[in-house]
């Protein structure tokens, strides 16, 4: 797992509304580096306000892209779409037969103590929290693995974080920001699994403060998916993207401690 990642060559949409960031397109495929505050499904509030609204746009009328992996609404990075419905149908295949490899980088509260690891917990509805979406570790939950290695510890005034190399092995809800916290380094400004849940719901009740944007310390949380691989049509497929500005900014703003792996330009 390798989390020095340089930028992938991409192109950007030409619209002067910037439609998508785009990572790589052919006849069968559109890959985008989702920023972060996007959904990936549509919306009400109108065309620009969900991924798969923009890629309609891109793409101009008659074809329908189709969303072959999805990203929570806060987290950056790699979203793969289809162009046509036979690409789709291969695509979904491979991402059901877990022929996929997917790297994450995250930015977490505090110094992990170990260099690496895999995180071997079940997860399952949280049945204790005031947050309907909300799931926990828990002994009767579904498998779930994640691997994880430290790219770099560092200070800031506000505490001590570390950058993390994060590979799911399964693809649960929510899962690799549950089992951060579980180990006990949440990301960074997770309003869910983060600090306080309560930060959430009053993000969703529109009564968040600016206390609370405070402690979150980001606007979004520090999750981002740097890189997916996989093989189609007989050839291996490699897309990486780096994260945005105010992600790379958090970690230039800290005094390193250690850096086993350089992460200045992820």
């Amino acid at each position: 797992m390798n989390v020095s990642l340089q930028p992938a060559t991409r192109r950007r949409a030409r619209t002067p509304e910037k439609l998508l960031e785009i990572v790589h397109e052919d006849h069968d495929l559109l890959v985008v580096n989702k920023p972060a505050d996007l959904v990936c499904h549509p919306t009400k509030a109108g065309p620009y306000s969900s991924l798969i609204s923009r890629a309609r746009l891109h793409v101009g009328a008659g074809a329908e892209p189709q969303l072959i992996n999805r990203l929570d609404r806060e987290t950056s990075g790699i979203v793969l779409l289809a162009k046509t419905t036979d690409a789709a149908r291969a695509l979904r295949k491979i991402w059901e037969d877990r022929a996929v490899c997917k790297e994450y980088v995250a930015i977490v509260h505090g110094h992990v103590a170990v260099d690496d690891g895999v995180i071997d917990a079940p997860l399952g509805k949280d049945e204790t929290s005031a947050v309907a979406i909300k799931d926990c570790v828990r002994p009767d939950g579904s498998p779930a693995q994640t691997e994880f290695r430290v790219a770099q510890r560092f200070v800031r005034t506000e505490g001590n974080f570390s950058v993390l190399g994060v590979a799911p092995r399964t693809g649960r809800k929510h899962q690799i920001r549950i089992h951060l916290a579980h180990l006990g380094h949440a990301i960074v400004g997770d309003k869910i699994y983060g600090l306080d849940e309560q930060i959430y719901l009053a993000l969703v009740g529109q009564r968040l403060t600016a206390a609370d944007r405070a402690r979150l310390l980001l606007p979004n949380h520090a999750l981002h998916a740097a890189r997916v691989s996989f093989v189609w049509q007989g050839v291996e497929r490699n897309f990486a993207a780096p994260p945005e500005t105010w992600f790379n900014d958090f970690i230039a703003g800290g005094r390193p401690v250690d850096s086993l792996t350089p992460v200045a330009k992820v």
